[in-house]
């Protein structure tokens, strides 16, 4: 059994080892019932990509220094990138251009959190498919706001990573979806008073149909399309199922709804069939590293 920290995080690993073979097919293209591999990428299954890789980067940099440091979350992406470091086979084949962009600034000299760009067409998934390491920590809106900053600069993508992070506070607090995804749209907006219209679009998204919802590679998309999987599923495997089959971006959509579900079931789940199946978490490349981390991770949150 792993334990609440672990769900989350292979939560968002198994998620995106998951769509990573479907990445960037049309929806109703195909059909995805299982974990398998090839596709795509022609990786074998359990290959995660750039979605984990950061995520793995941020929570290694977080128990090393004890603490959320930017400039070394930011070497640590450079490291990711530059020498394969945090991939499951040594190997960067998945790459966002916002992210690509930002390490090659920091690369140049620019201050970490200046990195991100800042601009509306700078709004890709790339941060918000990383940040739910920080949902475990005691950190503020403002380092949420500067660790997200590192890659993607834009309010939008901030306000995203930031409600993103209260859902899955919520969930650890034992509050039921409709109140996890309900509690953290008021914080959101007792703390953005101005808030993009955009973001506003995010609220109720778990209610939609699912010819409403879009599962690109815009931060908003994918939040919306997180979301409404997460919701409207009753377990992680029905989740990280209906994630995938919407298509497009498949492997960051999957890990972020993986990421709360994970987190969800682990807490919530009448039995081990609604959490991460096991036979997924077998495949998974360099699992005994990521249970290490998580456990290390788990202890430095534990005190």
């Amino acid at each position: 059994m792993l334990n609440v920290f672990a769900s989350g995080i292979f939560g968002v690993i198994v998620g995106d080892a998951a769509g990573v073979p479907y990445e960037f097919k049309e929806r109703d293209s195909f059909q995805c019932d299982d974990m398998v591999g090839w596709g795509t990428h022609l990786l074998p299954p359990g290959t995660w990509s750039d979605d984990s890789s950061m995520t793995l980067a941020t929570m290694e940099s977080i128990v090393r220094r004890g603490r959320i440091d930017t400039a070394d979350i930011m070497g640590n992406f450079d490291g990711w990138l530059s020498r394969a470091e945090f991939t499951p086979y040594d190997d960067v084949f998945d790459v966002g251009n916002a992210t690509y962009k930002a390490i090659c600034r920091y690369q140049q000299g620019t201050e970490p959190e200046l990195c991100g760009g800042t601009g509306e067409r700078d709004n890709g998934n790339g941060a918000l498919m990383r940040i739910l390491p920080l949902a475990f920590v005691n950190c503020s809106e403002k380092e949420i706001f500067a660790v997200c900053s590192l890659t993607h600069g834009h309010l939008i993508s901030k306000l995203c990573c930031l409600y993103y992070v209260y859902v899955a506070r919520n969930i650890m607090l034992g509050y039921n979806k409709v109140e996890a995804l309900q509690f953290a749209w008021q914080k959101l907006a007792d703390y953005c008073h101005d808030m993009p219209p955009e973001i506003q679009t995010v609220n109720g998204a778990w209610n939609w149909q699912r010819g409403e919802v879009q599962s690109s590679g815009y931060v908003i998309h994918t939040l919306q399309a997180a979301l409404w999987c997460f919701y409207n599923t009753a377990s992680y495997r029905e989740c990280i199922l209906t994630a995938v089959n919407l298509g497009d971006d498949t492997d960051t959509v999957a890990a972020v709804a993986g990421g709360l579900s994970g987190l969800y079931y682990c807490l919530n789940g009448k039995d081990e069939s609604e959490q991460i199946p096991g036979e997924w978490i077998a495949k998974i490349a360099r699992r005994e590293y990521i249970v290490g981390l998580c456990n290390k991770f788990a202890a430095l949150i534990n005190g």
